[in-house]
């Protein structure tokens, strides 16, 4: 756990350190270096100081190299500070750069997760369209039996009408003849029946006729009896015996 401050002594410790490892001294490699302890203006502040303090003359008389030497430390810092800040702003436009990817990716996840949604639901709507084509298949092929059947019955039914008409047509023709024959059967009926009544009439005539004639013949007749009778009462004895014909006659009429 990092400690709550830090002392000079030991940012200079550090930096010491630091430079006999030919590393520039910053302020993050510091703090890295003591354990990410202090506050990186405190680490400034102290470092700031240190270098005041070193760059304090002693003597009258600084050495050449003590010169290169600050001058390459000077040059040094100040390139680290400027790779430092180049690093920082490449961090800063990497971390940019992710952060876009990021939301891009984000906006990209958004979208196929939108697309996802969308494929199910049209997967669901295709797979309905299909449930919905096959039930509609299935039931054209039922209508298409079913009306096959109505077409066979109506075929069936037109074919049973057609015979009953037949049969109807033939049972009107049987009634006509029917009809003819019990017409020709009165007509001769009533034929027959005015000749027979005519027959009768005529037997009546006659038969109311015949008694008179019967009575006239009977008549005629009994009046020839009469005759003969007086004529052959008339004839000599003799005569009868040899005419037996007479006799005959006169024993008719006696009848």
């Amino acid at each position: 756990m990092a400690r709550s401050g830090i002392y000079k002594a030991e940012v200079l410790r550090a930096r010491t350190k630091l430079l006999a490892q030919s590393i520039y001294p910053s302020i993050d490699i510091v703090r890295a270096e003591l354990g990410n302890t202090g506050s990186k203006s405190t680490i400034h502040r102290y470092l700031k100081e240190i270098e005041e303090d070193e760059g304090k003359p002693v003597g009258s008389k600084v050495s050449i190299s003590d010169a290169l030497q600050d001058l390459v430390g000077s040059l040094a810092g100040r390139l680290h500070e400027e790779a430092e800040s180049r690093i920082t702003e490449a961090s800063n436009t990497h971390r940019a750069l992710l952060a876009q990817r990021d939301q891009q990716i984000a906006e990209l996840g958004r979208e196929a997760e939108s697309f996802r949604i969308q494929l199910e639901q049209t997967q669901r709507s295709l797979a309905e369209e299909q449930a919905k084509q096959s039930t509609t298949e299935t039931n054209l092929a039922t209508e298409t039996v079913f009306n096959a059947k109505l077409a066979q019955q109506v075929k069936d039914l037109q074919e049973r009408l057609a015979s009953e008409e037949a049969h109807r047509q033939s049972l009107e023709e049987k009634h006509q003849h029917a009809r003819e024959a019990l017409e020709h059967f009165r007509t001769s009926t009533k034929e027959q029946r005015e000749q027979e009544q005519r027959g009768h009439e005529h037997q009546v005539q006659y038969l109311q006729g015949e008694p008179e004639h019967l009575t006239r013949r009977s008549r005629k007749n009994s009046a020839s009896c009469y005759s003969v009778i007086r004529t052959t009462r008339a004839w000599p004895m003799n005569s009868r015996t040899r005419n037996p014909n007479s006799t005959k006659w006169t024993r008719n009429c006696v009848a």
